[in-house]
């Protein structure tokens, strides 16, 4: 009996088979799929108004699958007739026996040379969005592929929302079996490029792939992805990825299994290293959990940077999060100078709402160095809170900067071109105390370094800082006040107010990094005590006195020096009750006195700290031009001279050259002698020259006895004069008598 059921079956087996040839034979000898074109054209205009060129011939094929090869085709844009995307060969294979159950299963697809241009627009809209339309579903389709292989594949994206473009070259894929919730393979290797940020990536990937569309589940198990390049400014980048990667779209939940990520690159002349282990890690509206570990190195030329990130334990549920700490410490070496800081805070978050914080943030921080005479240290305490969703950060923090109490809100909006905000007040500053002291002929003879305001280029940022009182390059000032604004390659001061020597400064500063650095400073200082000043910021004592100065300067190049002797603009002062130090010209008229007629010329003596010209005013203007102030109205009083002079202040060569004219408007008795009276209205010549270091000053005696020559000649004059008349008023007193 089971002899025959067999042989029936055998019979009935192999009578199929043969009539599946016969069909098949008789399908390849009447029917042409190629007569059809016209009509699956006509269908995708009507159904996606989209142009479908078939350039070669549909050929069929029966064993050992049934399959077609579509040959050649492309497919226009929507309602366009530009192209879209092409192909130069598509095959597809069918399994037989779903078709038998009346079932369309993908046996296998191949394809060759495909290419395909995609845009998303500035209004967010893509081209594709016409064929992301979900159609009717078969029932009689089911998702079974065999296996996918793509060769030559290219793909291009021009984002013009965010102004950038990507290109994929020579993607090459292989599949295993494509199923839902059947384990499967997939390879994939190709060319990545972009130009906003700079891309040139080489990209493999390979993984156990699992999937049920349906319930939208995702896996990737067991997965490697090696990277390797340039990208974002990192060139010689190579980075790989291991571990097990899940989502669940309908639970919204996502898993990391043997998470393992690396990196190592060239910025510049730095080189990185970047490690990040997340061992076992879930996120999910039922659950969050997990553990992440991070380790990034820095080499620089001159030092190293290391960082060290741990979350130990993150909880939560419903897409909220949290963690009772988050550590991240980062401490490095750069130039000598040492640097160690500590951030501690519990952490939370939200994925629905994309917000993050760390509210109850506790920083170190530590700055030290051999040239430097003091360490810094700061102890803060704050909150931070990011906002993905809004692409916005906040800072706000408080707390200790050595003897130093510092307020501090900052904010950054837009991520992929931030806008800076900060607010900065703090009560004390003496940043000469964390600067190496050095000698100024030392640091004379060290290289000049070039300005650079390139980081001004992409700075957008506006704010204030406040500061009660503040000592740097020797200034001394208090209650400053700035308002900061950055934006364009420009950095902007304005207003800039300050209390400083027993007056105020208020005035603005501009900074400009597009093409040659460039400064514009405009101040107005007033009630300044301008000795000490000068003294603390130049270590020039050759002025006294409390007045007004107003400034209004601009330069422009690639060093200080370069633009100390580029300096353009004007300048003006207004001083009482001081001196003009280094030399007593009424006392050296005195001494001259008894050398009149000795000296026929100049003589020349060096400043000397101990002498000083008195002055109850003091006036003077200055037109500056390519480094050189000149001035041509200087005007100053004493109760025993009146000065005069011009002359020129060459800025870049830290020198000058200026003859003031010293005129006796008094006796000088209780000064030297009652016979110097004669010198009434004699002007003497007082020439002031050679760098500021070293100022001499030169009393032309010729000139003085020359004065004193003409002077006793007028008055010899007078005298007969008077004589003259004298005698002539008697004798016509006594014609008339």
């Amino acid at each position: 009996m089971m002899k025959k059921f067999l042989k029936i079956g055998l019979w009935s087996g192999g009578a199929i088979v043969v009539l599946i040839v016969a069909v098949a034979g008789y399908v390849a000898a009447t029917f042409n799929p190629n007569d059809y074109k016209p009509l699956i054209v006509k269908l995708v205009q009507e159904k996606k108004q989209r142009t479908l060129k078939l350039d070669g011939d549909i050929k069929l094929s029966f064993f050992p699958r049934i399959g077609a090869d579509l040959g050649k085709l492309s497919l226009s844009e929507h309602k366009g007739d530009k192209e879209f995307a092409a192909v130069e060969s598509v095959k597809v294979s069918l399994a037989v026996l779903p078709l038998l159950r009346k079932q369309l299963v993908v046996d296998r697809i191949k394809v060759d040379g495909l290419r395909a241009n995609l845009v998303r627009y500035p209004d967010g809209t893509t081209s594709i969005d016409d064929l992301l339309k979900k159609e009717e579903e078969s029932e009689q389709f089911k998702f079974d592929i065999e296996g996918v292989s793509v060769s030559r594949a290219a793909f291009t994206f021009d984002d013009q929302m965010n102004k950038r473009r990507l290109s994929i070259a020579g993607l090459e894929v292989e599949s295993g079996r494509l199923a839902n919730n059947q384990p499967g393979k997939v390879d994939l290797k190709f060319a990545l490029q972009g130009d906003n940020p700079k891309i040139n990536l080489q990209v493999a990937l390979a993984s156990d792939l699992l999937f049920d569309i349906e319930a939208k589940r995702f896996a990737f198990k067991a997965m490697n992805v090696d990277t390797k390049g340039d990208a974002a400014g990192i060139s010689g980048l190579a980075s790989n990825l291991k571990g097990s990667f899940s989502l669940d779209g309908t639970a919204k939940a996502v898993t990391l299994d043997g998470f393992a990520f690396s990196l190592i690159g060239q910025r510049g002349a730095d080189s990185m290293d970047i490690r990040l282990v997340a061992p076992n890690f879930e996120i999910g509206p039922e659950r969050a959990a997990g553990k992440i570990d991070m380790v990034a190195k820095l080499v620089q030329p001159k030092g190293n940077l290391d960082l060290v990130l741990s979350v130990p334990a993150l909880v939560g549920k419903g897409g909220n999060f949290h963690a009772d700490n988050f550590i991240l410490e980062i401490n490095g070496e750069q130039g000598g100078k040492i640097v160690k800081s500590r951030f501690t805070s519990p952490f939370t978050g939200n994925l629905d709402t994309r917000q993050f914080s760390l509210d109850k943030l506790a920083a170190s921080l530590s700055l030290s160095g051999p040239a430097m005479p003091h360490a810094l240290n700061a102890n803060l305490g704050g909150a931070v809170r990011l906002d993905l969703a809004k692409q916005d950060a906040r800072l706000d923090v408080s707390g200790k900067l050595d003897e130093s109490q510092l307020k501090a809100k900052l904010g950054v909006t837009g991520f992929a071109a931030p806008a800076y905000a900060f607010d900065v007040a703090i009560d004390q500053l003496d940043v000469d105390r964390y600067l190496p002291p050095g000698k100024p002929d030392e640091k004379a003879k060290q290289p000049e370094k070039p300005l650079d305001f390139g980081f001004l280029k992409n700075l957008n940022a506006s704010g204030q800082l406040s500061i009660g009182t503040l000592k740097v390059s020797n200034i001394k000032s208090s209650n400053l006040k700035l308002g900061i604004k950055a934006a364009g390659g420009s950095l902007n001061v304005a207003p800039i107010s300050a209390n400083l020597y027993q007056g105020t400064l208020n005035g603005s500063l501009a900074l400009s990094g597009t093409g040659t650095p460039k400064v514009a400073l405009k101040q107005n200082l007033a009630g300044v005590n301008v000795g000490p000043l000068l003294k603390d910021a130049a270590n020039v004592d050759m002025l006294d006195g409390r007045g007004s100065v107003v400034l209004d300067v601009n330069a422009q190049g690639t060093t200080v020096s370069a633009m100390k002797k580029a300096l353009q603009g004007s300048a003006a002062l207004s001083l009482r009750d001081g001196a003009l130090k280094g030399v007593n010209i009424a006392g050296a008229i005195r001494n001259a006195k008894a050398k009149i007629g000795v000296f026929q010329g100049a003589t020349t003596q060096a400043a000397s700290a101990a002498d000083k010209t008195d002055f109850s005013e003091l006036k003077a203007s200055f037109l500056i031009n390519n480094g050189i102030a000149h001035n041509n109205d200087l005007s100053a009083k004493s109760p025993l001279l009146r000065l005069a002079g011009s002359g020129d202040v060459n800025i870049g060569n830290g020198s000058m050259d200026y003859l003031a004219k010293a005129t006796v408007v008094a006796s000088l008795e209780g000064q030297g002698g009652k016979d110097l009276s004669a010198l009434k209205g004699m002007t003497v010549p007082v020439r002031i020259s050679g760098p500021f270091s070293g100022l001499k000053y030169s009393l032309d005696f010729g000139s003085m006895v020359s004065e004193a020559a003409k002077q006793k000649v007028e008055q010899k004059k007078e005298e007969i004069k008077s004589r003259l008349g004298d005698e002539l008023k008697g004798g016509l007193k006594g014609l008339f008598k």
